[in-house]
């Protein structure tokens, strides 16, 4: 009996400087930076006031007002994107497909915008400690269970089988995935809906971030805040968005003649029980999570041929990273390109693991490497190939994505081109 794999057959993604995946590829292809001072909130008097935002209007994408009441905005990604991707899919979710469709999705910290949202509206803005639930929209709960977010995508697919909420921080998204592919290959779904979902632009999450000093303060050039990988780096820089993937069993995903956008070749999670928000400099658990991807894809390290780094624009984490693509590919990590998309697109937290899975599957239909934008002068720490500002023609089989979470999450996803791995 031949092995159950898991391709992707649809995508939908909303990312800052596009809404969709045709917006999204334009915006990285071309090297262009989403990175902007906040709107969403006056951010005066914070560290950190700069942001990588959706230009996102729920009602011009299809969500009824009783949707955009109701959902909180992280939850409005996911309904879009998934919608997106089932179109993509062209997939026909009858009731019986449906009782063995799932859905995963990801996020690192929920319904953040509207919580925040409605503390200042029942605490009168702060003023009382004893708040009023009477001014609380009747929808409150919904907005505090970051289940939510997989329940609304389920209800809208008509999803039956195994629905989850995978939480990891910055390794939500490729987690999300991750599990989804798992489900298919065991067996427990034929189907799944999966990716992951980000609204945190709100002075709760700045704050935050502002007070462990991770996010840059270059406050006056937001264009070329982000840098990963640059000398002159100081942090990284907020995001939000979405991408969900329709997940098919390879063999049912070929009978019905489905256009399949990449195979899910391998995929392992590891954690370094180390530091909330430290990281061991040799890298060795990111290392072991992409050695273990690799050998479950049963590919040698010189199969891969691009890597999507987590390549977050701090100095521990991109040291981090390069020891750990050094130690996991051996030589071959010279050879390899290697890009940070959060250069253009900001860090979106939970989100950015499925918006970057989008990135490497787009790469590998295009032929084309995202570039990473704003490296101007590299630091000597990281000697590898980082496409710097620039994208470049490749044709590539296999992408490598990664990430890496506080809390000590390291993850690694292999993206094959359809007849690579899968039989």
């Amino acid at each position: 009996m031949s092995k159950r794999t898991a391709v992707i057959t649809g995508m939908g993604v909303i990312a800052p400087g596009g809404v969709g995946t045709q917006a999204f590829w334009a915006q990285i292809a071309a090297g262009r930076t989403a990175t902007r001072a906040i709107t969403a909130f006056d951010a005066a008097g914070f560290r950190s006031r700069i942001a990588a935002e959706c230009d996102f209007d729920p009602a011009a994408e299809g969500l009824s007002p009783q949707q955009i009441r109701k959902l909180d905005r992280a939850a409005q990604f996911a309904v879009v994107a998934a919608g997106e991707a089932l179109l993509d899919s062209g997939i026909e979710l009858t009731e019986e497909l449906g009782e063995r469709t799932g859905v995963t999705i990801g996020s690192a910290v929920g319904s953040t915008v509207s919580l925040e949202e409605e503390y200042v509206v029942v605490s009168d803005g702060g003023r009382h400690w004893t708040v009023d639930p009477r001014y609380a929209v009747p929808h409150l709960y919904d907005q505090l269970v970051p289940s939510g977010f997989a329940a609304e995508v389920a209800g809208q697919c008509g999803a039956g089988g195994p629905v989850s909420t995978i939480s990891t921080g910055c390794t939500s998204g490729l987690d999300a995935v991750g599990h989804a592919a798992a489900l298919i290959e065991e067996g427990s779904a034929d189907v799944m809906v999966a990716g992951a979902t980000e609204a945190p632009i709100s002075p709760i999450t700045v704050a935050c971030f502002d007070a462990i000093k991770a996010t840059s303060p270059n406050n006056d050039d937001p264009e070329h805040a982000s840098k990963p990988f640059d000398r002159h780096r100081d942090g990284f820089v907020l995001g939000e968005g979405a991408a969900v993937f329709v997940l098919e069993e390879s063999g049912a995903a070929r009978r019905r003649g489905a256009r399949i956008h990449a195979e899910i070749a391998g995929f392992a999670n590891r954690g370094n029980a180390f530091h909330m928000t430290g990281l061991r400099p040799d890298g060795r658990e990111l290392a072991e999570a992409i050695t273990v991807a690799l050998r479950r894809a049963h590919l040698d390290p010189t199969a891969v041929d691009y890597v999507n780094a987590h390549g977050s624009g701090t100095g521990q984490n991109d040291r981090h990273e390069t020891a750990a693509l050094k130690r996991s590919l051996g030589e071959h990590a010279y050879a390899t390109p290697v890009s940070s998309i959060k250069s253009m697109v900001g860090h979106s937290l939970g989100s950015i693991g499925a918006i970057e899975i989008a990135a490497c599957v787009l790469a590998i239909e295009h032929g084309v490497i995202p570039p990473t934008a704003n490296l101007t002068t590299p630091d000597p720490d990281c000697d590898l190939d980082y496409v710097p500002r620039t994208a470049r023609e490749r044709r590539l089989r296999v992408a490598l994505s990664v990430g890496s979470g506080f809390g000590g999450f390291q993850t690694a996803i292999l993206l094959a081109r359809p007849g690579t791995v899968a039989a």
